[in-house]
Parts: structure tokens; C-alpha cells; sequence
């Protein structure tokens, strides 16, 4: 569906008002927890009708005033640099700035280096910065930069003098690799990550995952996919957050750098061809709604998203207890579930009329005869 599609209607049954097209998230809710344009991020999720849930998971810290970072750039000016890897655009500008805040003259220094890029926003900020980029990897991961110095492709490393602008990560592979093959590397720490300020977002958010209560989670930096699961393990719910994200949950990271603390945890994520917000939100409209089927009932089209239903084209939100046994009945459509199974999906307990009123309730929102009552057994969907 296309942004200009949105506000067009589609083909109602007869005698009722046409149904506007469904923005292709409503009914869902994606959590973001980017530290830097989160709200850029969750604009475009908004945008596409999703219910949004901000809780930055990382904090970048500045080093301009840091000891280490005034020390590494003194160690880079003490000879001349035969190789320069800018892992970000940010961090690369920032160190730059912070040296010529210290009257340090990096820029010229670096004016006889290759400075290879990780990725495009580091190839502008050293074209910005008046430096030429020498080569970038296409899949913008440090792997493929080390893969490219290993191969000879910058001449023999041994001997040869290597800075490499660290981007919150230490970077230890690209750096071990580079030193086993006998060169001299300067780590230049320009920022790094740290958990928020105020870590209750987060600690809400993991609790949220664990009870499969948020439908996607969005990831733009592996620090961020580290800490989510640092603070999971912190709150008593690593497990049940490893679990909901292996089925309920969907994690969408925005390439296989972010991915790789996932990956290591034994999660696999969704991720865009490209590393760019668009795409990560393109991502999520292409595959949250996917993994929910729509049901027939009759004349009738059904869809369970995670926080609504769509009846016939048209979102029905619900009250949790009839959307908790909506699920239930759509989790096996067809087959009669029994009251006592359903009590066990509504959260505040009960008995068997509290079931039967959250099917009344239901059925009154929904307004469709889409949930059938088999006497002496329980419920179904009717499909």
C-alpha cells in the first residue's frame, strides 16, 4: 500500500458507507529504542497507523573533553597514518571537531592517509571534513573492511600505522584481526554507549516483551540490542524475552551489525536490504501484518492484529479481556475452545461468566456473527 492509496476508499457491502483503506500498521504496536532520531523513526512507523512505544535503550556519551580521546589523537599525530577506518559520520566529525577545539591539526594529518569508510555517512563526513575516501565496503560492516585489508587490497599490513574511529563498540574482531596481521592500531574512542539516564522505559519495555503485550521491536544499533537484553537479564525476564522474540515478537534491526547481539542470543531478526530508517519501517508494514492470517466467517473477513481486530476492512479496537479471547479462538480457528481454556488467557481471572461476558462483549464490538457458541463445550471462531 502507498502513502497515496491511504485516504481512498475501498468497496463496502451494500446499502453501508464506503471503508477508508486501513493504514497497513493500525491496530499494532512497535516499540522503537533508537537514542538518535527516534523520533524520526517513530514518525514513519505513526505515519503507517501503528501505535508507537518509545524506550531508548542506550545513551551516547561525547568524549570531546575525555582523556582517552585527547590521548588517542595525540598517539595518531605522533607519526605519520598509513590507513584511516571512520566507522560513523557522527563520530568522525566529532573527533575531528574536538581536535581543532585543541588546536590539534588532525585534518592536515590525515590528509596523507587512506581513510577507508565503513559506510556512506562516514564517506560524507570525510568529504565534508575536505579528505578523500578511498574505499568503502557495500555492506557497510566492519567484517567486510577488515576481509578487505586482510585480502592486500591497501598493501601489506605489517608494520603499517592503522587508526580506527571506534563508534561506541570496541570493535574487537576488526581490531584482533588487524593486529594478528602485524599492524600497529591506534583505537580512537570518540563516544561511547551507555544505558540511559532513566532506565524505566526500558524496564517497562522488557517486562512488555516478555508478555508478548508489544507486537514488533525495532533496533538501529547493536549497543541498543546488547542492553535491551542486559536490562532483560537484569529484570528476571531474559528467557521470556528470548522466547517472545523467537515467535510472538517481532525484532526488526536495521542491519547485521545491529542484529549481531541478537543473532548471538539466538534470535533471528528481520532486516532491510538497506541500513536506512525507511527501510527499517518499510520492513515492519511488509512483515508484521503478514504473520496474521485473514480469516473468512461467512461473508465476513477477520484479521486479529495485536491490539485490534479488522472486521471486514474496518478496525474494531477492543477491551482487553474480548481481545484476549479473540486471540484465543483465532490462535485455532474453527476449533471449539473450552471456557475454562479461555479463562486461562483473561489476565484478571475469574470464573466461567467472567468468560461469558468477555464473549457478550465481544460480540456486541465486533457486531458480526463471527463467534459461535457450542452448548456444553465452549467456543469458536467461525470459519
Amino acid at each position: 500500500m502507498t502513502d497515496s492509496q491511504l485516504d481512498h476508499p475501498v468497496a463496502s457491502p451494500a446499502g453501508e458507507p464506503p471503508v477508508p483503506d486501513l493504514l497497513p500498521l493500525a491496530g499494532y504496536t512497535v516499540a522503537v529504542t533508537a537514542a538518535r532520531r527516534s523520533e524520526e523513526l517513530g514518525a514513519l512507523l505513526d505515519r503507517r497507523g501503528a501505535r508507537v512505544l518509545y524506550a531508548p535503550a542506550i545513551r551516547i556519551v561525547p568524549l570531546s573533553d575525555d582523556a582517552d580521546l585527547v590521548t588517542a589523537t595525540r598517539e595518531v599525530l605522533a607519526a605519520p597514518v598509513d590507513l584511516v577506518v571512520a566507522t560513523t559520520g557522527v563520530g568522525f566529525r566529532g573527533w575531528l571537531e574536538a581536535a581543532e577545539a585543541w588546536d590539534l591539526p588532525l585534518r592536515e594529518h590525515l590528509a596523507t592517509a587512506r581513510v577507508l569508510a565503513r559506510g556512506p555517512k562516514a564517506r560524507g563526513a570525510i568529504r565534508g571534513a575536505g579528505l578523500v575516501d578511498a574505499w568503502s565496503p557495500e555492506s557497510e560492516s566492519s567484517a567486510e573492511v577488515l576481509s578487505h585489508l586482510l585480502s592486500g587490497a591497501e598493501g601489506p599490513l605489517p608494520g603499517r600505522r592503522i587508526a580506527v574511529q571506534l563508534h561506541g563498540d570496541p570493535l574487537p574482531e576488526l581490531v584482533a584481526g588487524l593486529v594478528r596481521a602485524g599492524a600497529e592500531v591506534i583505537r580512537v574512542p570518540v563516544y561511547r554507549w551507555v544505558l540511559p539516564e532513566d532506565t524505566a522505559p526500558l524496564r517497562r519495555l522488557v517486562a512488555v516483551i516478555a508478555a508478548r503485550a508489544v507486537d514488533a521491536v525495532t533496533f538501529t544499533s547493536a549497543p541498543a540490542a546488547a542492553s535491551l537484553l542486559q536490562v532483560a537479564e537484569e529484570e528476571g525476564v531474559y528467557s521470556g524475552v528470548l522466547s517472545a522474540l523467537t515467535d510472538a515478537v517481532l525484532p526488526v534491526a536495521v542491519g547485521p551489525v545491529t542484529a549481531a547481539p541478537l543473532e548471538a542470543a539466538g534470535v533471528r531478526s528481520v532486516q532491510p536490504e538497506r541500513a536506512r530508517l525507511g527501510a527499517l519501517a518499510r520492513s515492519v508494514v511488509a512483515e508484521l501484518p503478514a504473520r496474521h492470517p485473514v480469516l473468512h466467517s461467512g461473508p465476513h473477513s477477520l484479521q486479529v492484529r495485536g491490539h485490534a481486530v479488522v472486521l471486514d476492512g474496518r478496525l474494531v479496537e477492543l477491551a482487553p479481556g474480548p481481545m484476549a479471547v479473540l486471540r484465543a479462538l483465532a490462535r485455532r480457528p474453527g476449533v471449539v475452545v473450552s471456557r475454562a481454556d479461555l479463562l486461562s488467557e483473561l489476565s484478571g481471572g475469574g470464573d466461567a461468566h467472567a468468560v461469558e461476558m468477555a464473549v457478550t462483549r465481544l460480540r456486541a464490538a465486533l457486531g458480526a456473527p463471527v463467534v459461535q457458541t457450542v452448548v456444553k463445550r465452549g467456543y469458536r471462531l467461525a470459519v
